[in-house]
């Protein structure tokens, strides 16, 4: 009997072939490997196991607001360097390379736009520009819309998502809480309804302010919301945290939000609620 086998030969640089490293996402939820344009084409939310994951205010602006209807404000504000901050580097030049980074001046985008036909005043926080952190200009654009809601007597919502408020701006980032709250605080007098959107992450003095302070707050699945991290109330309480603390599950069960919507079902239940409300 003759046997045969095929030589194995190695392969030579020229066979071999590169595969781009943005064909595939790794599901941080449930380990599965995705196609990362189908991957797009969900809203970029696992199919498999429902995982979200972060995305761009620019996306969020895709998913919420009527093609086309959108129109930014307050476009060219950007922050300054009011205490001279250094650290490792510079606050001016982490702020020059934030921009470079994502092409924005800032960790917020607002403005106006339609949902379903319904207009609203909107602002989207950029978790890419320094962790989405608080400060002067953050606060000063939640401010702004606040206003131009009362004004034009229309819906506010406000899309959340950072790491809390900027260090490198020290008091200043922290009068934000009181600017932004007490604007809300008229945005309610005035029966204008505010709707807060959370998604992952959300903490520090962002939830401490705006994130919180909606009539509806509304919360990504999984997203982590709370002031201070897990780790940071284990070594002050000194007791192990309960299962899914701080996840929006947990809030919803414990009474701190009102839902949780799934990224595919936001723009749709946003525009039930509005409806509601404003008629």
């Amino acid at each position: 009997m003759a046997w045969f086998r095929k030589d194995k030969k190695p392969l030579k640089a020229e066979d071999r072939r590169d595969v781009p490293s943005d064909l595939f996402d790794k599901c941080k939820g449930c380990g599965d490997i995705l196609y990362a344009e189908k991957l797009i084409q969900n809203f970029k939310v696992c199919p498999a196991c429902g995982y979200h994951f972060r995305i761009t205010s620019d996306k969020y602006l895709e998913i919420l607001v009527d093609e086309g209807s959108f129109d930014e404000i307050d476009r060219d504000i950007c922050s300054s360097d009011p205490l001279g901050f250094h650290d490792l580097k510079s606050y001016k030049s982490r702020l020059k390379t934030a921009e470079a980074n994502i092409g924005k001046k800032t960790a917020i985008l607002s403005g106006l736009g339609t949902i379903e036909g319904i207009g609203v005043v909107l602002a989207v926080m950029d978790f890419r520009f320094i962790g989405g952190s608080m400060g002067s200009v953050v606060g000063e654009k939640i401010a702004r819309v606040g206003r131009l809601a009362i004004e034009k007597h229309i819906p506010l919502i406000v899309v959340s998502a950072s790491g809390g408020a900027r260090m490198q701006e020290g008091v200043y980032s922290l009068m934000q809480l009181a600017k932004t709250s007490s604007v809300l605080a008229r945005v309610h007098e005035a029966g204008i309804p505010y709707i807060s959107i959370i998604t992952d992450p959300t903490t520090g003095g962002v939830t401490a302010s705006h994130a919180m302070l909606g009539d509806i707050n509304i919360a990504e699945p999984g997203a982590l919301i709370g002031f201070a991290g897990p780790r940071v109330i284990e070594e002050t309480i000194r007791q192990e945290l309960p299962e899914g603390f701080q996840r929006s599950e947990f809030l919803l069960k414990h009474g701190m939000i009102d839902c949780v919507v799934d990224r595919r079902e936001l723009k749709n239940t946003v525009a039930i609620l509005l409806r509601h409300i404003v008629n």
